[in-house]
């Protein structure tokens, strides 16, 4: 099982409106795609003046599956976040495997 996470700081003037489309719709998308069996939005419980951090985690079931996702879903997907909050965000992702 691998845990894809990806990390965003969104601008805090924006902040509700990020929150309501990522639950609503850019997770589901993602989830959607089927290369993931589940996912975790977390926050992170410091908060700054000018953002709030959040970690949104993916399950896949093996590499094979996530390499599939890179390949077939993941540049329209952040191209879809960056349209819709363009300079309001930053992100960082990672690959972990769990054991």
């Amino acid at each position: 099982m691998l845990l894809y996470n990806v990390t965003i700081k969104i601008d805090a003037n924006v902040h509700e409106e990020w929150l309501e489309w990522m639950r609503n719709e850019h997770i589901p998308r993602v989830i959607n795609t089927g290369k993931f069996t589940s996912h975790r939005l977390c926050r992170l419980l410091h908060e700054e003046e000018d953002g709030h951090t959040y970690a949104i985690q993916y399950f896949s079931k093996d590499l094979e599956t996530f390499q599939r996702y890179q390949k077939e879903d993941a540049l329209r997907l952040q191209k879809e976040h960056a349209d819709r909050f363009p300079n309001k965000y930053v992100a960082f992702r990672t690959l972990m495997e769990v054991l």
